[in-house]
């Protein structure tokens, strides 16, 4: 059988479980997650490997999260909305994904008008079906609604949290490839350096733990990070908007920070298999969403761009 591969776009609206399934597939942490809407801000990249079995091919996808589709106000906005149109373009396979436990309005409409833009097949995903309970007889009506609406090529009830119908996912997602090259090495499960991966990390656990605005105010940028033997060094910089976001941050006598980074370097530990130093920073940066030039300087391959320059030195040193 011949082998597969191919570059797979996930897209879908804030909180539909896209971060969740790609996780999920990939079968480890990779995007972070939160209940906090536009909680993905760049493209994560995740390559699942599937090994021939009973006369299936083997196969490689290429899972690409994105932002969640949303009409931008401010320049992180349309960043977030070119990472998704740079993901759909040229992509093989787009997977959409809706919350099917949710009613259907016109913002899943503009999702669906978004992937039409794609010249690839799409697949349906109607996702949480674990919140119907018994009641899937209410997927019916979804799915009939769904079908009128666009020509999808498959469309599968499946659960990102408990995996339910993912196995079905995966047989149809290797059908739906082409035959093509293996793009990654078997053991790379995606392109993100551990860096940014870690600023990341950092930037969940300001999700998890800080409410109302602060959190869609706030980024994190990895100033150092130096890996060794037995121990990994990480210095970061969490940038906020106003004063009284860096306070909420740093909290009383500064427990919140510490929250906060105690529990990122645990999720750090886990990413670099090594005992992680980390200390943090907080620095106000007024109205950096509406930054173009800064929003640029967020982007991670540009980031790795500038840092392989500063380390390699000028010519002829």
């Amino acid at each position: 059988m011949p082998f597969r591969s191919g570059f797979v776009c996930i897209l879908g609206r804030p909180n539909a479980g896209k971060s969740t399934l790609l996780n999920a597939l990939a079968g480890e942490k990779l995007a972070i997650v939160s209940p906090k809407p536009q909680t993905t801000r760049n493209r994560v990249l995740g390559i699942i490997h599937i090994l021939p079995n009973r006369g299936r091919a083997g196969a490689q996808a290429i899972l690409i999260d994105t932002p969640g589709v949303h009409r931008p106000d401010s320049s992180l906005g349309r960043k977030m909305m070119t990472e998704v149109r740079e993901a759909l373009d040229g992509c093989d396979l787009v997977l959409v994904i809706v919350d099917a436990a949710r009613k259907s309005d016109p913002a899943d409409d503009y999702v669906l008008r978004l992937a039409e833009t794609s010249q690839a097949s799409a697949i349906l995903l109607l996702n949480k079906i674990d919140l119907l309970g018994r009641e899937k007889r209410q997927l019916l009506p979804v799915i009939e609604h769904y079908r009128k609406r666009h020509e999808f090529r498959e469309i599968i009830p499946i659960s990102a949290r408990t995996s339910e119908g993912l196995p079905l996912l995966i047989e149809k997602l290797i059908a739906a490839l082409p035959q093509g090259p293996r793009y990654f090495p078997e053991d790379q499960i995606t392109d993100q350096p551990a860096r940014f991966m870690a600023a990341e990390l950092i930037r969940e656990q300001v999700l998890l733990r800080i409410r109302e605005e602060v959190p869609h105010s706030v980024t994190v940028v990895v100033d150092e990070f130096e890996e060794g033997a037995k121990l990994t060094r990480i210095a970061a910089t969490i940038y906020c908007e106003r004063e009284g976001q860096k306070r909420i941050l740093i909290g009383r006598q500064g427990q919140m920070l510490k929250t906060i980074g105690s529990a990122a370097r645990r999720e750090i530990e886990r990413l670099v298999a090594s005992k992680v130093f980390l200390e943090l920073f907080v620095k106000v940066r007024p109205n950096w969403r509406d930054s173009r030039a800064f929003i640029e300087e967020l982007d991670w391959r540009r980031q790795l761009e500038h840092l392989v320059t500063t380390q390699a030195g000028p010519i002829g040193e």
